[in-house]
């Protein structure tokens, strides 16, 4: 699922890519799932998912990079609590 999402982002170039990656992980994945991919073999996924996952390893989590992740006030018109 890593290497879907980095597939996604890719357009946007690498280094933005890998940041758009890890906060999608970092917003929306289980902590089971981030435990799960952060003990696996990292070999196979793509470079921007590795870059990504490596980088979420560090305990960095970035800003917002796309607006599906940006979190807004649930009181705020046009807004929702979910995430």
């Amino acid at each position: 699922m890593a290497g879907d999402i980095a597939r996604n982002f890719a357009a946007m170039g690498h280094e933005k890519a890998v940041l758009a990656t890890a906060d999608h992980i970092y917003q929306f994945w289980d902590p089971r799932m981030k435990a799960a991919i952060f003990a696996d073999d990292h070999s196979h996924l793509s470079p921007i998912a590795r870059d990504a996952i490596e980088y979420l390893q560090t305990g960095s989590h970035p800003a917002s990079q796309t607006r599906a992740t940006e979190f807004n006030s649930v009181d705020e018109v046009g807004h929702s609590d979910a995430g």
